[in-house]
Protein backbone atom coordinates (compact mmCIF):
# COMPACT_ATOMS: atom_id res chain seq x y z
CA UNK A 1 0.00 0.00 0.00
CA UNK A 2 1.80 3.42 -1.11
CA UNK A 3 0.17 6.12 1.43
CA UNK A 4 1.51 9.30 0.98
CA UNK A 5 0.96 12.53 3.80
CA UNK A 6 -0.88 15.38 2.20
CA UNK A 7 -0.16 18.86 3.23
CA UNK A 8 -1.81 21.97 4.19
CA UNK A 9 -3.74 23.67 1.75
CA UNK A 10 -5.23 20.94 0.51
CA UNK A 11 -8.94 20.89 0.98
CA UNK A 12 -9.13 17.03 1.82
CA UNK A 13 -7.52 17.72 5.32
CA UNK A 14 -10.75 19.35 5.92
CA UNK A 15 -13.33 16.39 5.27
CA UNK A 16 -14.88 15.28 8.32
CA UNK A 17 -13.74 11.25 8.45
CA UNK A 18 -16.70 8.34 8.25
CA UNK A 19 -17.31 5.93 10.55
CA UNK A 20 -15.33 2.68 10.43
CA UNK A 21 -18.35 -0.37 9.94
CA UNK A 22 -16.09 -2.82 8.57
CA UNK A 23 -12.81 -4.42 10.69
CA UNK A 24 -11.33 -6.42 7.51
CA UNK A 25 -7.96 -7.17 6.53
CA UNK A 26 -8.66 -3.66 3.99
CA UNK A 27 -8.53 -2.09 8.15
CA UNK A 28 -5.53 -4.02 9.10
CA UNK A 29 -3.55 -3.18 5.97
CA UNK A 30 -3.85 0.48 5.88
CA UNK A 31 -3.22 0.64 9.85
CA UNK A 32 -0.48 -1.40 9.16
CA UNK A 33 1.09 0.71 6.38
CA UNK A 34 0.58 3.96 8.12
CA UNK A 35 2.48 3.13 10.98
CA UNK A 36 6.30 3.33 9.01
CA UNK A 37 5.20 6.77 7.46
CA UNK A 38 4.50 7.91 10.98
CA UNK A 39 7.84 6.88 12.34
CA UNK A 40 9.83 7.84 8.89
CA UNK A 41 8.59 11.49 9.61
CA UNK A 42 9.52 11.67 13.03
CA UNK A 43 5.54 11.72 13.92
CA UNK A 44 4.22 10.92 17.57
CA UNK A 45 0.44 10.62 15.66
CA UNK A 46 -1.48 10.07 11.98
CA UNK A 47 -4.78 10.19 11.42
CA UNK A 48 -6.15 8.36 8.43
CA UNK A 49 -7.65 11.68 6.85
CA UNK A 50 -3.77 12.76 6.74
CA UNK A 51 -3.36 9.75 3.85
CA UNK A 52 -5.74 10.51 2.09
CA UNK A 53 -8.36 7.99 3.78
CA UNK A 54 -11.67 10.09 5.49
CA UNK A 55 -11.81 7.36 7.92
CA UNK A 56 -12.27 7.81 11.43
CA UNK A 57 -8.68 5.80 12.26
CA UNK A 58 -5.77 7.38 14.05
CA UNK A 59 -2.41 5.64 15.33
CA UNK A 60 -0.31 7.34 18.00
CA UNK A 61 3.29 6.31 19.19
CA UNK A 62 4.56 8.14 22.14
CA UNK A 63 8.20 8.20 22.89
CA UNK A 64 10.21 6.88 25.70
CA UNK A 65 12.33 9.66 27.69
CA UNK A 66 15.40 8.55 25.38
CA UNK A 67 12.63 9.38 22.02
CA UNK A 68 12.43 5.66 21.17
CA UNK A 69 9.34 4.86 19.98
CA UNK A 70 8.74 0.88 20.63
CA UNK A 71 6.12 -0.98 18.47
CA UNK A 72 4.48 -1.98 21.64
CA UNK A 73 3.54 1.32 22.67
CA UNK A 74 1.60 1.81 19.54
CA UNK A 75 -1.87 2.97 20.08
CA UNK A 76 -4.36 2.32 17.10
CA UNK A 77 -8.08 3.63 17.57
CA UNK A 78 -10.72 3.05 15.35
CA UNK A 79 -14.11 5.91 15.96
CA UNK A 80 -12.67 7.38 18.44
CA UNK A 81 -14.55 9.49 20.81
CA UNK A 82 -13.67 11.51 23.77
CA UNK A 83 -16.09 11.41 26.36
CA UNK A 84 -14.86 13.63 29.02
CA UNK A 85 -12.44 16.34 29.51
CA UNK A 86 -10.56 18.10 32.44
CA UNK A 87 -8.26 20.74 33.03
CA UNK A 88 -5.86 23.13 30.53
CA UNK A 89 -3.17 22.43 29.45
CA UNK A 90 -0.47 24.22 26.54
CA UNK A 91 2.06 22.70 24.68
CA UNK A 92 3.96 23.40 22.02
CA UNK A 93 2.56 21.54 18.26
CA UNK A 94 3.38 19.86 14.86
CA UNK A 95 1.55 18.42 12.44
CA UNK A 96 2.76 16.02 9.73
CA UNK A 97 0.18 18.25 7.34
CA UNK A 98 1.78 21.37 8.43
CA UNK A 99 5.25 21.08 8.65
CA UNK A 100 7.99 22.99 9.71
CA UNK A 101 5.94 24.75 11.56
CA UNK A 102 4.97 24.90 15.94
CA UNK A 103 2.95 26.86 17.81
CA UNK A 104 1.47 26.66 21.71
CA UNK A 105 -2.19 25.22 21.48
CA UNK A 106 -4.27 25.02 24.36
CA UNK A 107 -5.91 21.70 25.07
CA UNK A 108 -7.21 19.74 27.64
CA UNK A 109 -4.79 18.14 30.76
CA UNK A 110 -6.92 14.90 30.38
CA UNK A 111 -9.11 12.95 28.53
CA UNK A 112 -11.19 9.59 28.46
CA UNK A 113 -11.64 8.19 25.15
CA UNK A 114 -13.64 4.76 23.63
CA UNK A 115 -12.66 3.68 20.71
CA UNK A 116 -12.47 0.59 18.76
CA UNK A 117 -9.15 -1.55 18.14
CA UNK A 118 -8.59 -3.20 14.89
CA UNK A 119 -10.87 -5.92 15.38
CA UNK A 120 -13.94 -4.31 16.41
CA UNK A 121 -13.18 -4.91 20.86
CA UNK A 122 -14.39 -1.24 22.52
CA UNK A 123 -11.38 -0.13 24.46
CA UNK A 124 -11.58 2.39 27.43
CA UNK A 125 -8.25 4.79 27.86
CA UNK A 126 -7.77 7.66 30.17
CA UNK A 127 -4.67 9.70 28.94
CA UNK A 128 -3.08 12.70 30.13
CA UNK A 129 0.47 14.84 29.51
CA UNK A 130 1.02 14.04 26.09
CA UNK A 131 -1.02 11.25 25.52
CA UNK A 132 -3.61 13.57 26.07
CA UNK A 133 -2.93 15.93 23.61
CA UNK A 134 -1.86 13.75 20.91
CA UNK A 135 -4.90 12.21 20.87
CA UNK A 136 -6.82 15.42 20.94
CA UNK A 137 -4.89 16.71 17.60
CA UNK A 138 -5.50 13.43 15.37
CA UNK A 139 -9.17 13.36 16.48
CA UNK A 140 -9.63 16.99 15.16
CA UNK A 141 -8.27 15.66 12.09
CA UNK A 142 -10.92 13.48 12.16
CA UNK A 143 -13.59 16.07 12.26
CA UNK A 144 -11.39 17.97 9.37
CA UNK A 145 -9.72 20.41 11.74
CA UNK A 146 -6.12 21.51 12.02
CA UNK A 147 -4.26 22.88 14.63
CA UNK A 148 -4.03 25.92 13.16
CA UNK A 149 -7.47 26.29 13.18
CA UNK A 150 -6.97 26.62 17.27
CA UNK A 151 -4.92 29.73 16.90
CA UNK A 152 -6.04 33.57 17.66
CA UNK A 153 -7.01 35.28 14.43
CA UNK A 154 -3.73 37.19 14.79
CA UNK A 155 -1.59 34.26 15.08
CA UNK A 156 -3.56 32.75 11.89
CA UNK A 157 -2.50 35.53 9.65
CA UNK A 158 0.56 35.61 10.39
CA UNK A 159 0.85 31.96 9.68
CA UNK A 160 -0.76 32.13 6.74
CA UNK A 161 1.80 34.88 5.95
CA UNK A 162 4.75 32.68 7.40
CA UNK A 163 3.52 29.41 5.60
CA UNK A 164 2.52 31.15 1.58
CA UNK A 165 6.28 32.74 1.68
CA UNK A 166 7.60 29.16 2.71
CA UNK A 167 5.85 27.59 0.07
CA UNK A 168 7.16 29.74 -2.43
CA UNK A 169 10.86 29.00 -1.16
CA UNK A 170 10.59 25.49 -1.11
CA UNK A 171 8.60 26.00 -4.91
CA UNK A 172 11.88 28.18 -5.81
CA UNK A 173 14.10 25.33 -4.63
CA UNK A 174 12.47 22.37 -6.59
CA UNK A 175 12.83 24.81 -9.80
CA UNK A 176 16.57 25.53 -9.53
Amino acid sequence: MNLKIIEYPDKRLRQKSLEIKKFNQELHDVLDAMYPIMIDTNGIGLAGIQVAIPKRILILNIPEEDGEQLKENLFEMVNPVITNKKGQSSYQEGCLSVPSFYEDINRFETICVNYQDRYGNTKNLEADGLLSIAIQHEHDHLEGILFIDRLTSSRRRKFEKEYKKMLKEKKTLKEA
